[in-house]
């Protein structure tokens, strides 16, 4: 038995003072977590590492396909790392890991918004984070379990990896109905993990919870600015 983890109990079954402060940690690491990518895309976007990396991604067929095999297995990494109960340093450093793959992920996109339309971040960001706000406002104001989304958010996951890799491999453009409907799953993926922080995460799982948040905020925002990008180049 994991004496570390047994003397937590979930949040949904926790005491009020010890659930409330275990969403004030999630939301602390998760706006940590944003500020902490923002000023690393800032950075990287700015210099001239910004236009190495988006050359490097962008200037062969199979770039993004390597890149987004090393994604998958950071992120399962780092999941991993944020998961381990046994050590508050190894959580750490799988959230500090996952934001800097996401930072690096998200360089090439940033750096051709900011030559092309800068306002589009700005726009996404908003956009995002009122989405975001009215996502969360739905799951603490109805208190549903929403954990039934989880099978379909895994084959729905499945499915649009396949279209992601088709779309490399064969070089053609997904375009902008295909981000509005990665929207729409990183809109549930927020539900779906808001809700877990409700009923299923542990007291002491704060990290693991704000680097779940992070990733789907990071998902919606992605798709959100390439919508706003699309448009922008009409």
């Amino acid at each position: 038995m994991d004496i570390t983890a047994s003397t937590f109990s979930p949040a949904a079954n926790a005491q009020p003072s010890a659930r409330a402060q275990f969403i004030r940690r999630t939301y602390s690491h998760l706006a940590g977590a944003v500020l902490a990518f923002i000023g690393l895309t800032g950075l990287l976007v700015n210099s001239p590492a910004g236009e190495a990396i988006a050359q490097t991604f962008l200037g062969t067929q199979f770039g993004w396909l390597l890149v987004l095999g090393g994604f998958m297995g950071v992120s399962w990494l780092a999941n991993s790392w944020a998961q381990n109960s046994q050590s508050t340093g190894m959580q750490y450093a799988g959230l500090g890991l996952y934001v800097v793959a996401e930072a690096i992920i998200f360089t090439p996109l940033l750096y051709i918004a900011a030559s092309f339309a800068p306002q589009a971040i700005q726009q996404a960001g908003i956009v995002t984070l009122a989405m975001f706000g009215g996502i969360s406002a739905v799951a603490f104001v109805t208190r549903k379990d929403f954990s039934f989304l989880g099978p379909i958010l895994a084959i729905s996951g499945m499915v649009a990896l396949g279209v992601i890799v088709a779309g490399i491999l064969f070089g053609f453009d997904l375009g902008v109905f295909f981000s509005g409907v990665m929207v729409l799953f990183a809109s549930g993926a927020i539900l779906y993990d808001t809700s877990n922080i409700m009923h299923h995460y542990r007291t002491d799982q704060h990290v693991a919870a704000s680097l779940s948040l992070f990733a789907s905020v990071a998902l919606l925002f992605w798709y959100v600015l390439r919508i706003f990008l699309a448009f922008a180049r009409d």
